[in-house]
């Protein structure tokens, strides 16, 4: 399990690479958003796989995606980077591809099937996969901007310039 778990991070974090590269974030942005993609996507591994926790992959997604809000946020004002630059691309390697190709891929076959039990095989793929794709976007959304307004005073340090003049 510690090979898989290493596998994940790495692999996250060269995916984060990509996205924030094609950003035009500073260049010293990058490898944060490496170390952040790569903790959150372990983090999520990890509640999905280890044997006392075994969470549903919307839970996992949603707690994962909360803590790497929580590291944006944190880590902005530090750098003098909004916490979006670390955030987008840092989620990005969490988008439920697997789930959206088998949505789409049950909802062309429910179109070429003739007998009602074909049909409803396929359309319950389609809705299976459909709202858990649905609700893994909805909890990555909710749990990565929920820290930006709970830490507001924080998350907005990295673009406020103190001029010394009242306002």
């Amino acid at each position: 399990m510690l090979i898989q778990f290493l596998q994940d991070a790495l692999f996250s974090a060269i995916a984060a690479i990509g996205f924030s590269a094609i950003s035009n974030p500073p260049r010293r942005a990058i490898p944060v958003c490496a170390l952040i993609a790569a903790t959150g996507h372990s983090l999520r591994f990890l509640l999905m796989q280890t044997g006392f926790l075994q969470l549903h992959i919307v839970t996992a997604s949603t707690i994962a995606a909360a803590l790497i809000g929580t590291l944006a946020v944190i880590i902005s004002p530090k750098t003098k980077i909004p916490a979006e630059t670390y955030l987008y691309p840092s989620l990005l390697p969490m988008i439920p591809g697997i789930y959206a190709y088998r949505t789409f891929g049950a909802m062309v076959m429910c179109l070429y099937q003739d007998g009602e039990s074909g049909f409803n095989h396929y359309f319950h793929l389609f809705a299976t996969n459909g709202m858990t794709c649905f609700f893994i976007l909805l909890g990555m959304a909710v749990g990565a901007t929920l820290p930006m307004f709970l830490m507001k005073d924080i998350s907005f340090q990295a673009t406020r310039h103190n001029t010394g003049t009242p306002g």
